[in-house]
């Protein structure tokens, strides 16, 4: 059953529903928000969309990389799990008023 969890990313509340237990949706959003905060870091630019959209550019490249890895290595447990997050990824449902078809932000 979803829960609705409390999130600020970006200074931004958000409330999320998922699956997942409040201390990793919480998790995760810390995890988030570092990431932006380090393109910012050596970013120029100030725009605060643009810092998300290469944080996320940044941990999809890395997902993919991992995916690759697993499928040369011939490794199916990883390439799993690694699909089993993907999917709860695009199953997020932020502010509890998105359509999961539609992935993380509604």
């Amino acid at each position: 059953m979803k829960q609705a969890v409390e999130v600020t990313i970006l200074g931004q509340q958000f409330t999320v529903k998922s699956e997942a237990t409040p201390d990793e949706v919480r998790r995760v959003a810390e995890f988030v928000n570092g990431k932006i905060s380090e393109v910012m870091s050596v970013s120029r630019s100030a725009d605060s969309l643009n810092c998300a959209i290469l944080a996320l550019m940044n941990v999809s490249g890395a997902f993919l990389r991992l995916q690759d890895q697993a499928a040369e290595a011939g490794n199916e447990d990883v390439r799993a799990r690694l699909q089993t997050l993907l999917n709860r990824i695009e199953q997020a449902d932020f502010n509890g008023e998105g359509d999961p078809g539609k992935g993380l932000v509604s």
